[in-house]
């Protein structure tokens, strides 16, 4: 597992990337935070520098992947952990199943397992694509669980050597990367096997809303939510930009010491198109775990 360990101190901020992204996409963020703590910013299995690992590619296996990979290291609890996106999810999974470890959060625009969003033009909830599969347990590495088959026969990806905003935002160094990275076949498998299996560990958190195992406790928690939800053209764009503020506010009952930011500033990649904000979010939960106190 390729970890980017930067800085030191206590607690560990652990930054979890969104569908598709690599480790270097927190490189507007993490060095701020490496300046007064250990920051962590890693490549989840068959991504960039990172082996494969066992499928499918649950959010259980994930966050055991990621919990072996820091303990390893020599990276130890508390740990705050920021996740984008999809990471929202993975970072939600990893503080239930190593509660006493986790001490802080921050969701950088991460769904609610209700909220709708749009696929070919179609609204649709991430939950509603599961089919019911139940997750296997936790696996460690063997050959009869890592697909051997040919990267060159088998890689859709070889011809996505194009930089898409906000990533160009990265600075040429990390745009050569990236240009390398998402044209790699253990990143497709993966990838692919991460949302072939995310409708599960979503579908999972809706049917246990509100049970103590899937909440916070008080941890701070700050939720930060992009400014426009992007559905403009469709019939019913104002209800549906209703409900996902409604239910971005909604994550903010996972802890009894949160806040909610709405960034006006910002798309969906909040990271890269207004990083300070999310610096600013990380160093109030910091400073709220250490001093123990309510957000602001």
């Amino acid at each position: 597992m390729h970890l980017n360990i930067k800085g030191n101190g206590t607690p560990a901020v652990i930054f979890e990337n969104g569908s598709g992204d690599f480790s270097y996409i927190w490189d507007l963020v993490q060095p701020a935070i490496s300046k007064t703590t250990t920051t962590v910013s890693y490549d989840r299995a068959g991504y960039a520098w990172s082996e494969e690992g066992p499928f499918p590619r649950t959010g259980k296996q994930i966050a055991y992947e990621l919990h072996t990979a820091l303990h390893n290291a020599g990276i130890k609890g508390p740990y705050i952990l920021v996740g984008q996106s999809f990471g929202g999810f993975l970072v939600r999974t990893f503080a239930r199943y190593y509660s006493k470890e986790v001490v802080g959060l921050v969701l950088v625009d991460a769904l609610n397992e209700n909220e709708k969003i749009i696929i070919n033009n179609q609204e649709i909830r991430i939950r509603e694509m599961a089919k019911g599969r139940t997750a296997p347990e936790i696996q460690n590495i063997t050959k009869k669980n890592i697909d051997t088959a040919s990267q060159k026969e088998n890689n859709p990806l070889v011809s996505n050597t194009s930089i898409e905003p906000p990533l160009d935002r990265l600075s040429p160094e990390y745009q050569k990367m990236q240009l390398w990275a998402q044209t790699q076949y253990n990143y497709f498998k993966a990838a692919s096997s991460e949302m072939d299996w995310s409708p599960e560990d979503v579908a999972d958190m809706y049917n246990n809303k509100g049970k103590p195992a899937y909440m916070l406790g008080n941890i701070p928690l700050i939720v930060i939510s992009k400014g426009n939800g992007s559905y403009s053209g469709l019939s019913d764009s104002v209800e549906l930009e209703k409900q996902r503020l409604e239910l971005q506010e909604e994550l903010t009952q996972l802890s009894t010491n949160s806040r909610h930011i709405v960034d006006r500033n910002s798309g969906h990649n909040i990271h890269l198109e207004d990083p300070g904000t999310v610096i600013n979010a990380i160093e109030e939960v910091m400073q709220a775990y250490k001093t123990n106190t309510k957000l602001k």
